[in-house]
């Protein structure tokens, strides 16, 4: 049902055509767009997702139809879009932006990779979903240490982009690290092969907490009762 819903919907490609984008942008859109709702995102390559989220997160919000309110994709809920968010605050960072050629800050890896998974086995993401999402506070301090352990260690204001999106107006998006850990600055940052090894570890460990952890993944796996 959800698939027929987008399809319905179609890409948007003209509306991002009117927000400026450049014709080569929109045709990559456009046919990324189709690819994902035929084959789904996990045969896309990072950087087409990547691609795929900083357009749907251009596009405004649809008014819902005289229809009802059809069902939003995975990357129209907001615990995807407070994932993306802080991904991105992170990637246009200064501390990003002056690392030297081929080092990567592991907290970008853990969450392409989180984005990835819900990309892959989307699930509902409704409130019993999102309230068994705080597993992942642990799990990203436990893995963001892992990497400590690999690399250096640098400071990021993990703070600063929530509070400079508040500035703009009221959000209940919390901190990226939880409340206990919100101060928190500590950043690994991790040299090209220990973030390649790093990723394919990490990868394998999120996609099997991704489905072990979310209600509607484990309810889609069980069984029909006869």
């Amino acid at each position: 049902m959800e698939c027929w819903t987008r399809m319905e919907e179609g890409s948007r490609a003209e509306e991002l055509r009117a927000l400026g984008w450049s014709a080569e942008d929109v045709r990559s859109y456009e046919e990324l767009w189709e690819y994902r709702q035929r084959w789904g995102a996990i045969n896309l390559e990072r950087e087409e997702r990547i691609f795929l989220r900083k357009a749907e997160a251009a596009l405004p919000r649809r008014a819902a139809s005289g229809r009802g309110n059809a069902r939003k994709s995975t990357q129209e809920k907001a615990h995807y879009r407070w994932l993306a968010f802080h991904l991105e605050a992170m990637r246009a960072s200064a501390l990003e932006q002056g690392l030297a050629e081929g080092e990567v800050g592991a907290w970008p890896i853990i969450l392409e990779e989180e984005l990835a998974a819900l990309d892959q086995y989307e699930p509902v993401l409704g409130l019993p979903d999102t309230l068994k999402a705080r597993e992942f506070l642990p799990a990203r301090e436990r893995w963001a240490s892992e990497a400590a352990a690999l690399g250096r260690t640098e400071s990021y204001d993990f703070a600063a982009p929530l509070e400079a999106l508040r500035q703009q107006g009221p959000t209940n998006w919390k901190p990226l690290r939880g409340d206990a850990q919100a101060g928190a600055t500590d950043y690994p940052v991790l040299a090209a092969d220990d973030a390649g090894a790093f990723r394919a570890r990490i990868r394998q460990e999120v996609a099997e907490f991704t489905r072990s952890t979310y209600p509607s993944l484990k309810q889609a796996e069980e069984p029909a009762q006869a």
